[in-house]
């Protein structure tokens, strides 16, 4: 590296920023930093030896080398992530404050202006409260960010800035919707709108220069808030809410700087006594104090340039507060400092002066503030007296009981009424007014004779103290005290209390709105969907009344000698606070749940704001309404009179053409509130009637107040109709008939107020009730004019017209047929039902529609009631006419209740039970119908049953589109018993119909396909519905329908006649094992789940009622072709008793989640469990008797799966190059035993072929010797790769890629013999048994063939090359078969799998061009893996079910291709290998571009299969590290887990077992501990990649990194997954709750994704790097003898499972047999030995299914070279 001192000059200067570093926590973090390349400031310059380049010199302004900085902290990243956020939120608002809002043309009338003005009150209120919130926010983060960055509370500078952007993004808002509504005449809007964009970029600027990582100075972080503070006094003086003046600013600056230099003078002092101070250390400590007092003064300057434009704010005057707090700290270290660092008398006086004054020009600031906060007006002459008479008789009357205390405070109460009748005597006396000074001295004598009556009661108290009667005397006495105070100084103390509620409602609706913004800024990270429901629902309850409390305040204040302005306010406060204390409670349960810091601070403070601005407004409301009195009923007289006016204004509006809708009105909205209002005025005027006729003045008040609220609604709907509807006429009845209900409002409440004053007077009375029928009168008027009204009442006519016909003596003649009577009928009829569920739809629906459905209705019931009237012409008997005439009226009168009951839900679509009475009404017509129809047409059998369900389906249908409406009295599951009992019988019924209409109608034989596809389609859906009710049933612990279906599974069984089988005993024989096996998995899942998640035993119970559905049903099959009969019986008596076992556990599953915490139930589901376990192994039992052979078969094939697996586990230690000999051996040891071994395999082949033909014992005996010597044989097989050393891991691969094809052959070979045992030499199946026959041999011999091979350098290659082209043409057999797989995939998954089949195709060409054996053995191994994925995938992926036939046929013909094309390409290899030419190798590029054009068919095909909504995956590299640290976390815990775990207590007995259970734990702790330590190597193994540049940290192509991080990150998991099973397993082992047989499959788990992630880590790595080292090595501290670490935790966990068979084989050594010698007893002793092993085999056959749902499941997104073989 050159040195760069050369290029540096002397006279320049370098200035550095101070920073603060201090000694922290180690913190994890990536060590991949990005590199800083610049180019010199003359371009690029060549070097040359002996000369020196010309010097350079580059300023680069406002930047700083990011490696040069301190990393930034896990607080400071979260501040970085909510800058982020907020400057988009401050971008967004500068975006919208572009424009202002767009409004709809108002109008001209009273209610038009009145909206607007009441709207820019509202808007100017809300940015005045958001302004205050970003002054203060700013404030809050100038005082925050002062100081050391490591002490800052970067939580608390999050909120704030939360607080500033979420108010900005707000105050936009309100701002674009002022600016829309001021005049525009001068410009106002355009300046509103520049000082709010002015705002904006202040912020913008603060938030820039508060970046943790910007390094900005601090003064411009200063800078940047004064910015603000200008720009918020800018924009409050454009909306005329500026309530501070230039003088005051001024006077506030002027003190903040006398503080400045008050602190500059102390400071200087301060210097003088550390120039004198000796000690170093003392003298640094006045420094540094007075370096912090300096700070602390300028940032108080700051603040308060900042708040001075809203110092009204209470949050506000609490950041400058708090800035003088921290300037008064400072102060009082600084001379604390000063005292330690000198003795100096005179310098120390100094100091202390200068403090002093420092203190004092603190004081004159704060006291201004406070001073202004008062609005600088004198208290009152009465004030502080009045308050005192106030308090101290509250205090008075609580305390009674204690005469000593009441004595006390009446001298207190004593004076205070003496210095106030002084000052009324003073006044009077220098009062001009003659009558006004009549006035005091009368009110002073009143207070003084008060006062003397409370003196004599104290002294009666006093001298009495235990005489209940002298205290209440007193008491008495004060309260007489207190109304004559009240009556003295009414006027000063309703003015100061009135004041009071105007602040105290500012202040709430400020608080109100800051809490409504911080809702809406912490909605985004809120994980409890409840809560934010909860909040959001509190927000908009909230936000409808902060307007109201503001226009109160802004007409209090416009008119304050006005009562009805302060009512309004009194009202608006009151209404106010129940709204109120439900959002605070909203929000303060919503705090927990926010995962966003500074959103949950933000939300907390204003909740804690807003409690205490509702408490005093509660205060202040209360003690306003007391002082002003009752004055309700005046108020509401003047508002109603008030609402007459605007009506009558909007009238003359209408006339003229010039009346507007309102912003948000429209008719539907306006008409739905009028016919909702409608109701609430004739409740309240009923109260109004009934309080003022018992002269209840209190209460007569209230009605008259709420009777006035509902009309002013009423009012502003009426308008709202009238403007927006297209009818001129209607528009200007319907403003009349408010206006004659205002009027005659206006009346009631008059006549109600001269009713109290004569409560008996009957009148007055009489009066009354007159005026309340003629106001009645009108809002029926007024509601009726709404739109559709009119119309409904014209259908009720006509019908009571039309019904009139029926009134008749006689009938008119029938002018038609019979039939063509009846047909009429039936479609009169079904057009009424029709029009009837049309009226209730139209109902909920617009005026327009209600309008049509009921003209539309009315036509109908004219057309069906003459249809009525002419069939019952027809009726000769007398009896049956009046029956038919009796139903048609009882239609007329079911109509008629219909229209009113669509009439008044139309009119208040909210009215409690109005949906319900609706829906009767409906079916109440449909009843009648069928019952005329019934009468009509009994004549024809089952037409009208037919036609009758027909017309009750159609009424019932609309009760589906509103579920929430109840419409019976059942309980939640009483409605889910009741659907699933009438589902069955819908189910039963829809099968007797479709075979009823097959019988005896020949003449429609055409329609019975149609009749059986609806019957199917019907049952179809009966069935989804009564899975959905098992689900929903079972979660809450209903379990009647699964004991019901399980009961019926039963009795099937017993049925006669069985159904004719399709299949063979073999193969219901398979598919029973399946169910059973099943049966017994799910039981053991409810025995955890009934611990851990009792819930999610209704899921499994669900399950289990399935599996055994379809058990009974193969085992009634099974039963039937069973050979011979006894077997079959058997076979059913075990299903049977298994039955009875599931509906016990089923059962006990139900109780359980209804009663979660009872033990005894869980004790009692647990036996449940192991019955059915237990009844499982008789079923497999008598399964085995019946095919000896043919279950061995299936033993057999699970232990050859289970070999499979572990053989992949085996290959991935080699490629991992992990493989290593345990002791110094030779391939040549071991190559004899396995020729030998592979050659009595190919013997026991012949053994299983002829068994197929041979009886079950040989069968049995072929299988079960099979399975043997294939395990042997891999064993040896595994020694000899090992003995291969870890050095040649490609050769370690060929070798056990050779014997895994052996067991996939010997597999299949079972399978084809299973299904070939018992039938006929010219079966199908013996011939695929043959052909499996052949490829086994041909699998073993190839296997000899790579033996013999290994030792051979010069053919070993093309060995291997060989045996992969013979097994890809096995797997492209298989491939090309119809059988379909048992699971799908996706295309994204399928076209990563591609990839594979590129990169070996490469490798292969390479291998054919160098002719290395080494690269054809690695292209062998490659190739096999990326063809196996390949095919499995795109059959997968070809059968998934959206894709359709063709893509599915293309998908698997461009397979075909593709494997053939690789075939012929490994097989030119192989031709190019035995002799090399040039024109051979240049044929290998041809068949490479065969199989690239395959590739990018098959992509493209893959392509089609995706369709449009598939994206990229993102980039996952980043989160790499983050899943590897975490795994790591798990697994310590685990471990730490099993640190306190300890053996259980055994009886005092012997117990050999003892030693195993320690060897458990001990063995468990080590495996944990060494995973925990790969798992953290690999984590740096990462980090290093990142650095090297093999992965990048963004890469430009996420497929490449993203394949190989998902594929680390995968292997992460699993390895944590698989420790903490194992320490689970370990746990249960000791503790008795599980077998060995967990444990062993645990700790293979373990082995298995040690070497997946040892695979993930070596997939890019450099292997001479330190972390591989350390990766490699990490598990070998726990074992010395190894020294790599995945052969480690392979040898460890083997020696686990060795040491835990050996347990289980001991124990079984150890037991005694003693062997019955009776016949039934010897049986069932055998049966029992029988269960015992298919017990062991199913625990084994369960943990290769698991295995294999990990690997389909957990692996799905790694690339080729990672993937397993998942076959």
């Amino acid at each position: 590296m050159l040195n760069l001192s050369v290029y540096l000059r002397v006279s320049r200067s370098t200035i550095l920023q101070q920073q603060f570093n201090r000694v922290g926590r180690v913190e994890h973090g990536s060590v991949a930093l990005p590199g800083v390349i610049r180019s010199g400031s003359i371009g690029t310059e060549s070097l040359s030896m002996g000369t020196m380049p010309s010097a350079q010199q580059q300023v680069i302004m406002g930047q700083m080398h990011r490696g040069h900085m301190p990393p930034l902290s896990s607080a400071q990243q979260a501040l970085m992530g909510t800058i982020n956020t907020s400057m988009q939120a401050v971008q967004q608002a500068q975006a919208d404050l572009g424009e202002v809002d767009n409004l709809p043309p108002l109008g001209q009338d009273m209610a038009s202006k009145v909206w607007i003005q009441n709207k820019v009150d509202e808007s100017k209120h809300e940015i005045h409260s958001q302004v205050d919130a970003i002054t203060a926010g700013t404030a809050s983060v100038v005082n925050l960010t002062a100081g050391d960055p490591t002490d800052t509370d970067y939580t608390a500078v999050g909120c704030a800035i939360t607080t500033i952007s979420s108010n900005l993004t707000e105050m936009s808002k309100g701002v674009k919707l002022l600016a829309a509504l001021i005049e525009d005449d001068t410009g106002g809007s355009n300046d509103l709108m520049g000082a709010a964009r002015n705002l904006a970029g202040a912020v913008s600027d603060l938030l820039k220069a508060v970046e943790p990582a910007s390094g900005e100075p601090r003064q411009t972080v200063l800078s940047a808030a004064g910015s603000i503070g200008q720009a918020s006094g800018d924009l409050l003086l454009q909306i005329g809410e500026n309530e501070s003046d230039e003088r005051f600013q001024e006077v506030l600056m002027n003190l903040a700087k006398a503080v400045a230099n008050a602190a500059a003078m102390m400071v200087l002092k301060a210097k003088n006594v550390a120039q004198v101070a000796d000690d170093t250390v003392l003298q640094n400590r006045v420094i540094a104090a007075a370096t912090q007092c300096a700070l602390s003064t300028s940032q108080l300057v700051a603040c308060a340039k900042v708040v001075s434009p809203t110092i009204s704010s209470p949050v506000c005057q609490e950041q400058l507060i708090e800035a003088g707090k921290l300037v008064d700290r400072s102060v009082e270290a600084c001379v604390q400092a000063c005292l330690s660092a000198t003795v100096d008398g005179e310098m120390l006086k100094q100091v202390s002066a200068a403090a002093s004054v420092v203190s004092q020009a603190l004081g004159d600031l704060l006291e201004h503030v406070c001073h202004y906060s008062s609005h600088g007006e004198p208290i009152g002459r009465y004030d502080q007296a009045t308050d005192t008479i106030m308090t101290v008789t509250a205090s008075i009357f609580s305390s009674m009981g204690d005469a000593g205390e009441m004595v006390r405070q009446a001298r207190v109460l004593a004076q205070a009424t003496s210095d106030l009748v002084n000052s009324m005597r003073s006044d009077a006396e220098v009062e001009v007014d003659v009558d006004n000074s009549k006035k005091l001295l009368a009110a002073a004598k009143l207070l003084a004779d008060a006062t003397a009556r409370m003196v004599e009661a104290a002294k009666g108290a006093a001298a009495y103290p235990e005489n209940e009667d002298q205290q209440q005397r007193l008491r008495e006495a004060a309260e007489g005290l207190r109304v004559a105070t009240n009556a003295a100084a009414q006027n000063a103390i309703k003015k100061k209390l009135i004041n009071r509620l105007e602040n105290a409602a500012k202040q709430a609706a400020a608080a109100a709105t800051q809490t409504i913004a911080a809702s809406q800024n912490a909605a985004a990270s809120n994980k409890n969907t409840a809560a934010h429901q909860q909040l959001v629902q509190s927000c908009k309850a909230m936000a409808d009344h902060i307007p109201r409390l503001v226009q109160g305040v802004r007409g209090s204040q416009a008119q304050p000698e006005d009562l009805t302005t302060q009512l309004a306010l009194i009202i608006a406060s009151q209404n106010f606070l129940q709204p109120g204390s439900k959002m605070v409670t909203s929000a303060k349960s919503s705090v927990p749940t926010v995962m966003d810091q500074a959103a949950a601070m933000q939300l907390g403070q204003c909740a804690k704001n807003l409690a205490t601005s509702l408490a005093e407004l509660r205060t202040a409301a209360q003690k306003a309404h007391e002082a002003c009195g009752p004055m309700e009923i005046h108020s509401a007289l003047t508002a109603v009179q008030t609402l007459k006016a605007e009506l009558q204004d909007a009238k003359m509006a209408d006339i003229d053409m010039q009346l507007k809708p309102l912003p948000g009105e429209s008719l539907e909205k306006c008409a739905q509130d009028l016919g909702s209002t409608s109701k609430s005025v004739g409740s309240s005027m009923a109260q109004l009637l009934t309080c003022a006729a018992q002269g209840n003045e209190h209460y007569t008040g209230l009605a008259a107040r709420e009777t006035a609220q509902a009309l002013k609604t009423l009012a502003q709907a009426a308008r709202g109709v009238a403007a927006s509807t297209t009818n001129p006429q209607a528009a200007a009845a319907m403003l009349d008939s408010a206006c004659d209900v205002m009027e005659g409002s206006a009346m009631l409440i008059h006549e109600a107020k001269q009713a109290l004053v004569s409560p008996g007077d009957a009148e007055s009375q009489q009066r009354l009730a007159q005026v309340a029928k003629a106001v009645s009168h009108s809002l029926n008027n007024c509601v009726n004019c709404l739109p559709g009204q009119k119309d409904v009442d014209m259908a009720l006519r006509s019908i009571g017209e039309a019904s009139k016909k029926l009134l008749g003596e006689t009938l008119p003649p029938s002018t038609k047929s019979f039939h063509e009577a009846q047909s009429e009928l039936n479609q009169t009829a079904a057009d009424l039902n029709q029009s009837a569920g049309d009226v209730v739809h139209a109902s909920r629906g617009s005026s327009t529609q209600l309008a049509d459905a009921s003209g539309k209705f009315s036509e109908d019931f004219d057309e069906f009631l003459d249809a009525g009237i002419e069939m019952a012409g027809h009726t000769q008997v007398k009896d049956e006419q009046i029956q038919v005439i009796g139903n048609l009226k009882n239609i007329s009168m079911a109509s008629s209740k219909l229209l009113l009951a669509a009439k008044s839900l139309s009119v208040d679509p909210g009215a409690a039970n109005a949906k319900n009475l609706l829906a009767a009404a409906a079916r109440a017509v449909t009843e009648s119908i069928n019952q005329l129809i019934t009468l009509a047409t009994q004549q024809a059998p089952g037409q009208k049953e037919c036609d009758n369900a027909l017309r009750e389906l159609e009424a019932v249908k609309g009760m589906l589109a509103n579920p929430n409406e109840p419409v019976s009295n059942l309980s939640y599951f009483d409605c889910i018993e009741s659907v699933m009992e009438n589902s069955k019988v819908l189910g039963e019924s829809m099968a007797g119909i479709s075979q009823n209409c097959k019988t005896g109608d020949v003449p429609a034989s055409h329609t019975h396909d149609s009749i059986a596809e609806a019957a199917q389609l019907m049952r179809e859906a009966v069935d989804d519905i009564m899975v959905t009710l098992n689900e929903v049933a079972s979660e809450g612990g209903m379990v009647g329908g699964m004991v019901d279906s399980i009961t019926e599974a039963m009795g099937r069984l017993d049925e006669g006649t069985s159904p004719e089988p399709e299949g063979s005993f073999v193969d219901y024989q398979t598919t029973m094992v399946k169910y059973s096996k099943a049966i017994a998995v799910t039981a053991q899942e409810m025995m955890t789940k009934s611990v851990t998640c009792p819930e999610e035993l209704g899921g499994l119970a669900s399950q289990v009622t399935t599996d055994y559905s379809q058990l009974a049903l193969q085992g009634r099959l099974a039963a039937h072709t069973a050979e011979p009969k006894e077997i079959g019986f058997q076979i059913k008596t075990g299903v049977q008793e298994l039955g009875h076992g599931c509906i016990f556990l089923v059962q006990k599953a139900g109780a359980l989640q209804i009663t979660p915490s009872d033990s005894y139930t869980k004790r009692e589901l647990i036996e449940c469990a192991r019955t059915v376990t237990e009844k499982v192994s008789m079923v497999l039992s008598a399964l085995q008797a019946g095919n000896k052979g043919t279950q061995a078969c299936i033993t057999a094939a699970s232990a050859v799966s289970g070999i499979i697996a572990d053989l992949d586990t085996t290959i991935m230690f080699a490629s991992a190059g992990t493989l290593n000999a345990e002791n110094d051996e030779s391939f040549a040891d071991h190559r004899e035993n396995i020729l030998k071994t592979a050659k009595a395999l190919v013997e026991d082949t012949k053994m299983l072929v002829s068994g197929a033909a041979s009886g079950q014992d040989k069968l049995a005996q072929a299988a079960q010797s099979s399975a043997k010597t294939i395990t042997q044989l891999t064993d040896v097989v595994k020694l000899g790769a090992a003995s291969i050393g870890s050095d040649d891991p490609e050769t370690q691969v060929v070798l056990i890629n050779a014997v895994k094809d052996v067991a996939k052959a010997l597999a299949e070979l079972i399978g084809a013999t299973k299904c070939a045992a018992g039938k006929a030499a010219d079966d199908p199946s013996m011939y695929q048994l043959k052909s499996a026959a052949k490829v086994m041999v041909t699998n073993v011999t190839s296997l000899l063939k790579t033996v013999k091979a290994v030792e051979d350098e010069a053919t070993r290659g093309t060995r291997a090359l060989e045996a992969t082209i013979e097994c890809i043409k096995q797997e492209l057999t298989v491939f090309q078969s119809k059988d379909v797989p048992e699971k799908s995939t996706t295309p994204e998954e399928f076209i990563r799998m591609t990839k594979g089949i590129t990169t070996a195709t490469a490798k292969a060409v390479a291998a054919g061009n160098s002719a290395r054996q080494e690269d054809v053995i690695s292209t062998a191994n490659l190739s096999r893996k990326a063809i196996f994925d390949m095919l499995t995938t795109c059959k997968q992926a070809a059968y998934h079910q959206e894709v359709n036939k063709d893509v599915r046929s293309r998908v698997l013909l461009y397979g075909t291709e593709c494997t053939t094309g690789y075939i012929d390409l490994l097989e030119h290899v192989l031709l190019v290998l035995q002799g090399p030419t040039a024109e051979q190798k240049q044929q290998l590029v041809f068949l490479s571009k065969r199989v690239a054009g395959a590739v990018t068919e098959l992509i493209q095909t893959a392509e089609a299969m995706k369709g449009t909504e598939w994206v990229d995956p993102e980039d996952p590299t980043v989160i790499a590290e983050t899943e590897l640290l975490g795994a790591a976390a798990s697994i310590e815990a685990a471990a730490k887990k099993l640190e306190q775990l300890k053996p259980r207590a055994k009886p005092k007995q012997a117990d050999e077992t003892l030693d195993f259970e320690e060897q458990i734990l001990e063995a468990a702790k080590s495996i944990a501990a060494a995973t925990s330590a790969l798992v953290k190597s690999a984590s740096a193994a990462q980090r290093e990649l990142v650095a090297q540049g093999k992965v990048g940290s963004i890469p430009a192509n996420a497929v490449d990194d993203g394949q190989w991080s998902q594929g680390l990150i995968s292997a992460a998991r699993m390895v944590a997954a698989a420790t903490s099973n194992l320490c689970e397993a370990a746990n249960a082992s000791v503790q008795g709750q599980a077998s060995e047989e967990k444990l062993i499959s645990s700790a293979k788990q373990v082995a298995a994704s040690t070497a997946q992630l040892l695979v993930a880590c070596k997939v890019k790595a450099d292997q001479d790097s330190e972390a591989m080292r350390r990766l490699q090595g990490c598990m070998g501290r726990r074992g010395s003898e190894f020294s790599a670490a995945g052969n480690a935790v392979k040898r460890a966990s083997d020696n686990l499972v060795r040491a835990a068979q050996k347990a289980v084989f001991d124990k079984a050594d150890d037991d005694n047999v003693v062997v019955k010698t009776k016949f039934v007893g010897g049986i069932a002793q055998i049966i029992a030995a029988q269960e015992e092993m298919l017990r062991k085999e199913r625990e084994l056959e369960e943990a290769r299914k698991k295995l294999a749902q990990i690997r389909q499941q957990q692996y799905k997104f790694l690339p080729s070279e990672l993937r397993e073989d998942e076959n």
